[in-house]
């Protein structure tokens, strides 16, 4: 990728369900794994027939598949591995993404035209490690979460490796990720897939004379989250990071919802656009901050990027009351003039005031005028897991989601 080319926005696809939501909503490439050799053993992933037919389906739309492979491998698994390589350059991913080396030189050992990219959990934190990696022939580095955006651009300058950062999601409060509190506590390893994510659970001290009495770390009565880091929000930063040299944008996220996956693709998509279209007129809109205000997160920060030690302090605080989306449904296909046969997945009533979160534009408020079930028959509401045709105000398209908003207050 030319560095003047245009930058990249790359999603997360934790199952089939996601990768179509992730294309509709504008993702030029998806980064997705199979059902083993990945950091996200629980996201749902894909079987071997899935990936296939997931490279196939994103390909019609123009949209690259990464495969995550970023295990670090055991003995036992090696044949396993060198198989499934094999596989995954033999059905078009664009790529496989990895950290260990060993991994590596197997890519390149039975599928020397896949490309490879070097996984965030490899470390790469200065300019002469991604020499060394492009030198052996990677493509692509996802580079060290601890850099600021000063070290991205050098890294930029000195190579023609491609670049690529996150731009939004969950910060790991371990080095690159390489973290084994999942290991010791729960004896789920986080470098194979499995972390348990003990580092966001709530924590007190117990005194040993006084047995049953916990204190907690902060001052808060909950508890705390002695580890807890905000989440990595850039939407007020996008020129900043084009302007660094990276090639591409990533959104964390194999695991989350599909509301969530849904509303940072979009609000990503629709920042990088206006800036290419004029950048010497970008500002960055209120309801981009608006929308993934509204997304479950706890709390919003810079990381590392502009070396503001104030911006990687664990979140001690207490979530401010925000606006919400309460997931209802998403748009199976079109049923007529106002008219769209739905999946559902929270309850909705008719008469419910909804939104509808569009493919491009603001989400617009609509209504749920009548609920109509399998038999042609007018119901009063409609069960999660059914599948009904709703009417409404407006016309949607299929992958649409439709929500209603909710307060959520801590108390």
């Amino acid at each position: 990728m030319a560095k003047n080319k245009k930058i990249e926005l790359l999603a997360p696809a934790g199952n089939p369900e996601k990768l179509e939501i992730a294309i509709h909503y504008g993702a030029d490439a998806v980064y997705l794994a199979g059902k083993e050799f990945s950091l996200r053993n629980y996201s749902g992933n894909f079987t071997l027939d899935e990936l296939k037919t997931a490279v196939k389906f994103a390909h019609r739309f123009g949209v690259k598949v990464y495969v995550a492979c970023n295990i670090y491998s055991r003995n036992y698994e090696q044949e396993e591995i060198t198989d499934y390589l094999k596989y995954l350059g033999e059905i078009g991913a664009d790529a496989v993404i990895v950290a260990d080396p060993g991994i590596f030189l197997e890519a390149g050992r039975v599928m020397p035209n896949l490309c490879v990219h070097l996984s965030t959990q490899a470390n790469t934190t200065n300019y002469k490690s991604v020499l060394f990696w492009e030198k052996l022939g990677v493509k692509r580095v996802n580079v060290a979460r601890e850099l600021s955006l000063k070290e991205i651009n050098e890294i930029t300058l000195q190579s023609s490796m491609e670049v690529e950062a996150f731009v939004h999601g969950a910060m790991c409060i371990s080095y690159s990720g390489r973290c084994l509190l999942s290991s010791f506590m729960t004896n789920r390893d986080s470098n194979r897939g499995m972390c348990t994510h003990p580092c966001r659970w709530k924590y007190a001290v117990v005194e040993e004379l006084r047995p049953g009495e916990y204190f907690p770390l902060a001052e808060d009565d909950r508890g705390s989250y002695i580890f807890n880091s905000k989440d990595l929000c850039m939407i007020e930063h996008i020129p900043e990071m084009i302007e660094s040299g990276i090639n591409s944008l990533k959104i964390e996220g194999r695991m989350k919802g599909v509301n969530y996956l849904a509303s940072t693709v979009k609000i990503y998509r629709e920042a990088i656009d206006t800036y290419y279209f004029s950048p010497e007129d970008y500002e960055v809109k209120t309801e981009w901050i608006k929308e993934l205000s509204a997304v479950n997160n706890r709390g919003y920060c810079t990381g590392f990027y502009f070396g503001n030690i104030d911006q990687i302090l664990p979140n001690y605080t207490k979530q401010p009351s925000v606006n919400g989306h309460l997931f209802i449904g998403k748009v199976l296909e079109k049923a007529g003039r106002h008219l769209a046969h739905i999946e559902i997945r929270n309850k909705v009533f008719k008469g419910d005031n909804v939104e509808v979160l569009c493919r491009k534009g603001p989400s617009f408020p609509d209504k749920i005028n009548d609920i109509i079930d399998n038999d042609g028959k007018s119901v009063p509401f409609a069960q999660p897991g059914s599948r009904v045709t709703v009417a409404l105000n407006n016309d949607c398209l299929p992958n649409d989601l439709i929500r209603k908003i909710i307060i959520f207050r801590n108390n």
